[in-house]
Formats: structure tokens, C-alpha cells, sequence
């Protein structure tokens, strides 16, 4: 595309926030006429729309739902729901919506840039972890890169900015693929697909139909989960050039066309001469940190993509190593008369509650807050002989006792009739009254924040202290 195409193009932006302002901001400056709507009308929106307003961008609040006359594009924020009217009346207007990875991925050559290959990630669980671990190997490979899409640097920042990347590491949510038809990776991986974000999508079908747009039109590799064959579908129903290949990754022994894991080593048999008879050691797995199995599948995904590219091994173990997880992904708080103490509140469904719980045993389980529509008998069932007990918080508790008392009804369960941000020094006392020198106490929700505390940072925070609280007095 060229600066040329956006003179004067109306464009309505869906959404102030995080995604809305900076691609209203960048629309603007290739000469687009440029509408923001907003749900909203609150003190914090009406202070980003006057910051708009005085740049020459129309912003309207409170009515997110009619298309501003002579539209040509919208471009929405994520998390706008497909069944929104504002996009029923651009289907019916003929008007294109792209969210904002769409958006960049249109800008990524604008006026002949050189664009960087994108390597992206997609999936439940890990998304954020792979694609930082993936951003360290390519640093380790002396490649100039970074972390985009939900976090670090901005996408349209990425593409449009003055630093000159030889290629980039794309986190994608579900949420960002819906809106992203064009988008075509070098390389891609889908970590796992379990139920999330139904009640934006509609069923698991949309969902995964989602995940699996990150496929399309892949180049060199598609990268699945051996364990996960929902993910495998996804591979073979995707349209990818010719000659791309399906990769998988399992914490098992590999096979051909696989990375897996061998007496504790990380190794590729997808990327090597002969991968019916040979294998190459990328890393051990104490390299990973933490080296909970999950976080090793991370590792391997992410390993699979940077091999795609062409990164020797070396930088792989080199980059793995230089990763430090981010705060409140099982990160281990303090030790406690002989009790550990984990924050795991970045686990906020069932699935990545599962892969945090097989790390521990035994465990005194800290669960609860908003559900989501998520049901826990599955997850219950699975992980009931590793609970030393259980202590429940939270709007949407209750769901998770009824499963504890249907597939674990010897476990003790402590259940905090509260919902202000209190009860989270009140659940780590009582955990620590159920556990015994040698147990882990685990917050693990499996459910959203949000009922509770502004976010799971805020909820991971409450945790700490109420951690280091005890600590101190038992010291």
C-alpha cells in the first residue's frame, strides 16, 4: 500500500483504548478522515476523546452502534464482538472491518518498506511466554526482533516505526485473528485449543475456526502440539503455500518432523538432514525456567518457530536461558515453615489451571473468581489426588465447590464468603492452616478477576503480600 491510498478514505475506529487510539492516531497521519466511536462516555474516555479531537479526530461517545455516513473502512478494537451492530451495518453497507493486526499487516509494507517476517503465536495457554521465549532465542541468534501484538511493542509501532527489525514474534489472541483475513506468517503455532472466550465467539467451532486463521498462507512451518490433535487438525485444514510443513512439538520422544524431549534434552528431529535418523540437541530441560511441563512445551514451540527461520541450536540454549518469566505465571512467591507458595494468577480458565496444578503435589489450591461460563468437574476429576485441600474466593466459588464435592469429596474445602480484595490475605491464611511442611499452596483460579480486583496483575500483587505478610510474622 501507499500513503496515497488513505487521502482523504473515511475511516471509523471502533473503540477507544489501547488498539483504538494509537490506529486512529496513525490513520490520521496518512491523511485519512478519521471517526472514533465509543460504548463508553465516562471521565476517562472523555479525556482520551478530547486529546483526539484536539489532534483533528472526530471522536463520538456513547453510541458505538451506527455507522458514521460515507464510511469506507472500520477499523475496531479487538474485543468488539463480531454480532455488534456497528458491524451488522457495515456488512450490509459493504464496508470492510479489519482490527488492528490487520491494519498493521496492510501498513507493514507501506510505500515500499522492506517488512520483517512475522513468526506468530496463537493459542488457550502460553501465548505470551513462547513468544517472549521465542523473541530471546532470535536475540540470542544476533537477530534484530521484539515481542509484539498483546504485549511489548506495539504491532503498528513495529511496522511503522523507525527501528529496522529482521523479524518479529506475534502474539495473537482469537480475538485479533477474527479480524486479521489477510493476514499470511512465515511460521505460526498453535500452543492448544481448549474453551475460552465462547460467549464472544459462540461455540468452540468459531473459536478454534479463529486459531486456525493463524495457518493461512504460512510459508516454512506450521507448528502443532502432538498432545493437542485439535491443533493438528487445524494444520491440515489450512491453506499454506506450497511446500510448507507441518511441525509438531511433544514432551515426549519425538518423531520425524518433531521436537521433544530425551533424557531431560530438548531436541529437534524436524530441522535436520536426516530426521528419520537423527536428532539435534537444542537445550536441557533445566535450561527452561520454571520447568514445569507446560512451560516445556512453550519452550519447544517456541524453539520449533526460531528453527523455521533458520537459528542454529546454540542460540536456542542460549536464548532459553535468558529468559526470565513473566510476574504471575507460576512464579514462586517465598517458602513459609516449610510450605511454597506459588503465584499462578495468570491462570484464568480451566485449561491453563490444569498445567499449573500437574507441576505441584500436593497442593492447597487458592480458586475462584469470575467462571466465564466454564465448567470445573473436567479439571476437578483430573487433579483431585494432587489437593491437600482447597480454599475458594470469589463471585462464581460456589461452581467450583459443587465439582469439589462431586470427584473430591475427601478434600477439605474452605469456602470465603467475601469479594473485596481482603479475602486474598483471609485465603492465604487459611491455606496455610491446611498445609503441611513439603505441600505447595497454589493460586491457580481458573477464573477471571475482574469481581474482585481490577486485573490478575492486582490479584497476583494481593497474593505476594499477603505472603510475605505471613512470612514475617512467622519469622
Amino acid at each position: 500500500m501507499s500513503t496515497q491510498d488513505w487521502q482523504g478514505k473515511h475511516v471509523t475506529v471502533a473503540g477507544l483504548g489501547v488498539s483504538g487510539i494509537p490506529a486512529a492516531r496513525v490513520l490520521h497521519g496518512l491523511g485519512a478522515v478519521v471517526t472514533v466511536v465509543n460504548d463508553g462516555d465516562d471521565e476517562r474516555a472523555r479525556a482520551q476523546a478530547a486529546e483526539l479531537e484536539a489532534e483533528g479526530i472526530t471522536v463520538r461517545l456513547g453510541d458505538g452502534a451506527t455507522l458514521p455516513e460515507g464510511t469506507e473502512l472500520v477499523v475496531t478494537a479487538p474485543g468488539w464482538k463480531p454480532d455488534k451492530p456497528l458491524f451488522t451495518a457495515a456488512a450490509e453497507a459493504g464496508v470492510e472491518v479489519w482490527g488492528d493486526v490487520e491494519l498493521a499487516w496492510r501498513l507493514r509494507d507501506l510505500d515500499g518498506r522492506e517488512a520483517a517476517p512475522w513468526l506468530a503465536v496463537t493459542g488457550t495457554n502460553g501465548k505470551t511466554t513462547t513468544v517472549r521465549m521465542l523473541a530471546a532465542i532470535l536475540e540470542a541468534a544476533g537477530l534484530k526482533t521484539a515481542a509484539v501484538g498483546n504485549i511489548g511493542v506495539s504491532l503498528l509501532d513495529a511496522v511503522l516505526g523507525g527501528e529496522k527489525y529482521d523479524v518479529l514474534a506475534v502474539e495473537l489472541s482469537s480475538y485479533q485473528l477474527h479480524w486479521a483475513p489477510s493476514l499470511r506468517a512465515h511460521s505460526a503455532a498453535v500452543l492448544n485449543l481448549a474453551p475460552d472466550h465462547l460467549d464472544w465467539h459462540g461455540s468452540m467451532e468459531a473459536y478454534a475456526a479463529d486459531k486456525g486463521r493463524v495457518y493461512e498462507g504460512n510459508t516454512v512451518a506450521c507448528v502443532y502440539n502432538a498432545a493437542d490433535p485439535a491443533t493438528e487438525d487445524l494444520v491440515r485444514e489450512a491453506d499454506v503455500v506450497e511446500g510448507c510443513r507441518a511441525i509438531g512439538f511433544t514432551l515426549g520422544t519425538p518423531g520425524p518432523s518433531q521436537l521433544g524431549v530425551v533424557d531431560g534434552i530438548l531436541v529437534d528431529r524436524a530441522f535436520v538432514e536426516n530426521r528419520q535418523k537423527q536428532a539435534q540437541e537444542l537445550a536441557q530441560v533445566s535450561d527452561v525456567d520454571p520447568p514445569a511441563p507446560h512451560n516445556i512445551a512453550n519452550a519447544l514451540a517456541a524453539a520449533a518457530l526460531a528453527r523455521a527461520f533458520g537459528v542454529e541450536p546454540a542460540a536456542v540454549r542460549e536464548g532459553l536461558r535468558a529468559f526470565r518469566p513473566d510476574a504471575h505465571r507460576i512464579e514462586y512467591v517465598d517458602e513459609v515453615d516449610g510450605v511454597a507458595y506459588v503465584d499462578d494468577s495468570k491462570a484464568t480458565n480451566t485449561h491453563a489451571t490444569e498445567a499449573s496444578l500437574a507441576a505441584y503435589d500436593p497442593i492447597v489450591w487458592i480458586a475462584g473468581g469470575l467462571a466465564k461460563g466454564a465448567t470445573f468437574d473436567e479439571l476437578v476429576e483430573k487433579s483431585a489426588k494432587r489437593l491437600r485441600g482447597a480454599v475458594l474466593i470469589g463471585a462464581d466459588r460456589a461452581l467450583i465447590a459443587e465439582a469439589l464435592a462431586r470427584h473430591a469429596p475427601e478434600v477439605p474445602v474452605v469456602d470465603l464468603d467475601r469479594t473485596d480484595t481482603g479475602a486474598m490475605s483471609a485465603a492465604v491464611r487459611e491455606a496455610a492452616r491446611l498445609a503441611r511442611p513439603g505441600d505447595t499452596v497454589l493460586l491457580a483460579p481458573a477464573c477471571a478477576s475482574m469481581d474482585m480486583f481490577a486485573n490478575y496483575n492486582k490479584r497476583g500483587e494481593a497474593f505476594a503480600d499477603a505472603v510475605r505478610a505471613l512470612a514475617a510474622e512467622r519469622a
